[in-house]
């Protein structure tokens, strides 16, 4: 049976979606690690954290935070405590994940956990996936069955015959000729409650095939409706041309850099600055894929560059890694790749402070009393070595445990 990306169906699901909330836990306290409260802090070493109710309610020095009697104090000795990861591009597309809301706790669980919360991820963004199965999952998360990350989802529109050659042929993809039908789509996904849209201002259709990009008109059509409903605007982009068509169309978000193609110019990179645009670098992707190392050398140093660029032109670098499309969970190349263009205060702010302030996320991204007890305690300190990021010994997310190093 052909499966519709995000088709008439699931309304019926969007509507018993309740609002993002994960069951209040115990008191939790962590104790004895340091603490960097936000990447340009100063560590705070021998901390004390204590959260309740799915808050933080106290920060500092041992001795200087009363730890209440009946918290559950876990022993952070020797570790660093940040913020909790942002992953700003994932799907839920892999099989496990196919009815996700009557499928078993256990399996959805395990995926999970190798997917996304052993590697620190406490909020994402679904920039793709069948929606009735993604909103389900995220009612079961939020519901307390499945220990996972707060899921932010986006509806997806494709050029006229732009069907990406790595996606399946018969899926059934959402396709925009017209300004008016790419508004009438985006109206549907504002109108089912998605949290924001993605476009493909560029497809690959194929090695020695033209890329279909998408007509800045169409894209801006779309863009405009998902705004005036209070959503981001993500986009993928192919090629220099759909960057433009980014740059034309208002797009907030570049999903990916552009392998193989020339740094940004002066001119993108000032219309980017002005234009408030974020960049997902997704570098271990153009790593990783099936072409000799030469060539994947190639790819990876101008994706590097581009990043490069648009960082030091005070652009915010949102950290993503396309998983769900690869199957590269490990987030330690990543790391490696981003730390050619970035420095590790730059990586840690990547995955914390630049998303929660660009998706306006007040209390999320920082340790502070009252933000969310969203928290992640690394075996080592990311600013010494910044592959620590994927050393993960816990991750919490509303001051739940979702994730426990064995």
């Amino acid at each position: 049976m052909t499966r519709h990306w995000l088709g008439a169906a699931l309304l019926s699901c969007v509507l018993a979606v309740p609002p993002s909330a994960v069951a209040e836990a115990q008191t939790l306290v962590l104790k004895g690690g340091s603490v960097y409260a936000s990447p340009d802090a100063t560590p705070i070493s021998n901390a004390v954290i204590v959260t309740s109710a799915g808050l933080i309610t106290a920060v500092g020095r041992e001795g200087e935070v009363q730890i209440p009697s009946d918290a559950q104090v876990i022993d952070c000795t020797g570790k660093t405590i940040v913020a909790g990861f942002w992953n700003s591009h994932v799907h839920f597309a892999e099989g496990v994940w196919r009815n996700a809301g009557s499928a078993p706790a256990a399996p959805l669980t395990e995926h999970m956990q190798a997917m996304l919360t052993r590697w620190g991820f406490t909020t994402v963004w679904d920039l793709g996936s069948d929606g009735r199965d993604t909103l389900a999952l995220r009612r079961r998360v939020n519901a307390g069955e499945v220990p996972g990350p707060d899921i932010h989802t986006a509806g997806n529109i494709f050029p006229r015959d732009g069907h990406p050659a790595y996606l399946p042929a018969e899926i059934k993809l959402p396709e925009a000729s017209t300004p008016e039908e790419a508004a009438q789509l985006t109206r549907m996904y504002m109108g089912f409650g998605l949290d924001g849209l993605k476009l493909f201002t560029g497809s690959f259709k194929g090695t020695g095939k033209p890329v279909v990009n998408m007509d800045p008109a169409i894209a801006k059509a779309a863009v405009e409706v998902a705004h005036a409903a209070g959503k981001p605007a993500f986009a993928h982009p192919q090629n220099m041309a759909g960057v433009e068509a980014v740059i034309a169309a208002g797009v907030d978000i570049m999903a990916h850099t552009v392998a193989g193609e020339p740094p940004y110019s002066p001119e993108q990179l000032a219309r980017f600055k002005q234009q408030g645009i974020a960049l997902v670098p997704t570098l271990s992707l153009f790593a990783k894929l099936p072409v000799a190392p030469e060539i994947a050398t190639r790819l990876v140093a101008t994706t590097v560059a581009q990043v490069k660029a648009f960082s030091d032109n005070g652009g915010p670098v949102l950290f993503g890694t396309d998983v769900g499309f690869t199957n590269q969970y490990d987030t330690t190349l990543e790391y490696e790749l981003m730390r050619r263009a970035l420095s590790e205060r730059q990586v840690l702010a990547s995955l914390t402070t630049n998303p929660a302030k660009y998706f306006k996320s007040a209390k999320k991204g920082r340790i502070e009393k009252e933000f969310d007890a969203d928290l992640v305690v690394l075996d080592g300190d990311p600013l010494a070595d910044v592959t620590n990021l994927a050393k993960v010994a816990y991750t919490i997310r509303a001051g739940k445990l979702i994730y426990q190093k064995q």
